[in-house]
């Protein structure tokens, strides 16, 4: 369990966001303590600060990587927005292309944070490539959900899965591929399908190269925009709040057939 209280100038961790690839990375790769994103505040009317640091722990609210929410937001649309910002950045690098009707691989987190920032720019239409039944991304306004084998080629394919040798099979050409999920090390694209269809690729990694405050920028457009027009049914379809204590066995679960089909958790470590 994370500290009963904080250190000097420090904020405690109140909630942290379970994002289960990123986990599954951390955990299957060098040593490291497991986390994405944890969640603090100074008092109940200041908004949320999160910041990129091991779950539950205490943070310098300052500390590199930081972003803080509009005071008033709950933590699941603050988790949500989080996931939101990443396609915010990711789409800003993209050259101008046509957003309707584009192409979006998985239904994870990152995915629903991508169909909405689609949908904040404009787009009526979104496909969501998924191999999951039921999945709860569906629920987006104007998304389509359609199995692997049911794809068909688009002018904009963003791949939210890290699967990118697939997404580029979907890209038509001419198009643009954007990669914003995590490949695996080792994943190649091929080059000479590339050159032929004359596919612009772009890297969307949340921490490319930005201009000043646009980390900040991007988060608090999001944030902004979801409070606004996201229905809070579809903040309690989309994120499961769970207590810190059950994380052992939340954890447990992440790769069996049991796991929670919420695409975004948070673990609550404000009791024991």
């Amino acid at each position: 369990m994370p500290p009963a209280a904080p250190g000097p100038g420090l904020v405690a961790g109140q909630y942290s966001v379970v994002s289960p690839g990123t986990e599954r990375r951390h955990l299957a790769g060098p040593d490291r303590e497991a986390g994405y994103m944890t969640l603090g505040r100074t008092d109940t009317s200041a908004g949320w600060v999160l910041a990129p640091v091991p779950h539950g722990a205490a943070f310098d609210p300052a500390c590199p990587g930081a972003v803080t929410a509009p005071p008033g937001m709950s933590p699941r649309l603050v988790a949500l927005a989080r996931f939101q910002q990443m396609a915010c950045l990711g789409l800003d690098r993209a050259p101008c292309a046509e957003l309707e009707d584009a192409v979006v691989m998985g239904s994870g987190p990152v995915a629903v944070g991508c169909v909405l920032e689609l949908r904040r720019r404009g787009a009526t239409r979104t496909t969501v490539v998924t191999s999951r039944r039921h999945a709860p991304i569906g629920r987006a306004p104007g998304v389509r959900c359609v199995p692997p084998d049911g794809a068909e080629r688009g002018h904009l394919v963003i791949d939210a899965a890290g699967s990118p040798a697939y997404a580029a099979s979907l890209t038509a050409a001419g198009g643009v591929l954007g990669l914003l999920g995590t490949p695996t090390p080792g994943d190649m694209l091929p080059a000479l399908e590339a050159h032929r269809g004359g596919w612009t690729v772009v890297g969307m990694h949340e921490l490319a190269p930005a201009a000043d405050g646009a980390y900040q920028s991007a988060f608090t457009t999001a944030a902004l925009w979801l409070a606004e027009h996201l229905e809070p049914a579809l903040a309690d379809a989309w994120c499961r709040t769970v207590p810190g204590v059950l994380a052992p066995e939340l954890f447990a679960l992440l790769d069996a057939p049991g796991r929670p089909v919420e695409p975004v958790l948070l673990l609550d470590w404000r009791t024991g």
